[in-house]
């Protein structure tokens, strides 16, 4: 089996973390070392769930690890979440549900050696909140175990629930909507056949569950720009959106792109890319806006507690481009900036992010 290795700042007994169920993996712990197995895949069918279960028994195995806890997401409907809680009670355990965003951003501090404290902005499409919605745009703060969340970014609805993660034009009715121009959709998306039912759904708010994902922001903004109304593959709209704004080139942000807050609002950038913009300057204008947004939301926060170091993780992070004008951002500021060296900032990382939550809690017991 192929494995990764990463050294911890802190020992433990053995500790087990399965993490979530896109693009999932196993990590184990033994003493200062995590041993985190390639990515196993989405636990979508019964080959996938059964991979899941042997990459537990072979990892712990060759590694000579007996885990004292085990380590999963929240959500409760997880093949991964279920097979925790079995292993737990059959091995007499304690189980620990670690918070998604929460593990994303211990993840990457996992990497960098960091037990906290440190900001953290996790951003991806989606994860199981403590509050039980969906959340993606995550401003947070850890120190040790705990983490505690100190803003999001503006939630948008999505009409449809899941079906909008995939059809971008939904999620630019869900800006129009947010913006009052609710009456503007049915025109605009005349080539949807279902764009007078969602016009409607999200005038009296029916199946149009919230989130706060940035993910799904990118998604809005493609769809405002009429790129991949319907995706045939997961961040397809948000690639394209970056490879638009590369070809572009540099823009100025849009200096009044958005709102300071608990919540970061960006209605206001939203709004321009809904009016006649060429498409390739709209992507490059949601890029940089979006990354000076972020800093000063960073920078904002950094100051309120005295913390100058920012742990980035997540799918979104994925996104060279964004990455690139942050870390330029930040480093303007004085604020260190840390993603993910050796694992992905995305899903894949999970494990690793819960198992050093779990490292953490047992030497805080």
């Amino acid at each position: 089996m192929s494995v990764t290795v990463i050294d911890l700042p802190i020992a433990a007994p053995g500790v087990l973390a399965l993490g979530a169920w896109l693009k999932s993996s196993v990590c184990a712990v033994r003493g200062n070392t995590a041993f985190v197995s390639e990515t196993i895949g989405d636990l979508v069918d019964a080959g996938a769930c059964e991979a899941l279960e042997r990459t537990v028994g072979q990892l712990c195995a060759e590694q000579r690890i007996e885990p004292a806890i085990v380590a999963h997401d929240l959500h409760p409907d997880f093949f991964s979440t279920r097979l925790a809680l079995q292993i737990a009670e059959r091995c007499g355990m304690p189980a620990l549900g670690v918070q998604h965003h929460h593990a994303h951003i211990a993840a990457v501090c996992a990497e960098h050696g960091v037990s906290g404290p440190v900001l953290g902005l996790a951003m991806d499409g989606v994860g199981l909140g403590s509050d039980g919605q969906a959340w993606g745009g995550e401003l947070l703060r850890l120190d040790g175990a705990c983490f505690q969340r100190l803003g999001h970014l503006q939630p948008l609805r999505l009409p449809g629930g899941d079906r909008a993660a995939r059809e971008t034009w939904r999620m630019a009715a869900s800006a129009l909507a947010s913006l009052d121009r609710p009456h503007e959709i049915a025109a605009r998306f005349a080539d949807q056949p279902a764009a007078p039912t969602v016009a409607a759904m999200l005038e009296r708010d029916f199946n149009c569950p919230p989130t706060t994902s940035l993910g799904r922001l990118f998604d809005a903004a493609a769809g405002l720009l009429g790129l991949c109304p319907v995706q045939s593959f997961e961040g397809e709209a948000a690639m394209a959106l970056q490879a638009l704004a590369e070809r572009h080139g540099k823009v100025v942000a849009l200096a009044d792109g958005y709102a300071l807050g608990e919540t970061l609002d960006f209605r206001p950038l939203l709004a321009v890319l809904a009016g006649d913009v060429d498409i390739g300057y709209g992507a490059a204008l949601f890029h940089a806006t979006l990354a000076a947004g972020l800093a000063d939301w960073v920078a904002e926060a950094a100051e309120r507690q005295g913390i100058r170091r920012v742990a980035c993780g997540g799918g979104c992070f994925l996104n060279r481009l964004l990455v690139q004008r942050l870390f330029g951002l930040l480093r303007e500021r004085g604020i260190e900036m840390q993603t993910a060296r050796r694992l992905s900032p995305g899903d894949s990382a999970l494990s690793l992010g819960q198992a050093w939550v779990a490292v953490q809690h047992l030497q805080e017991r």
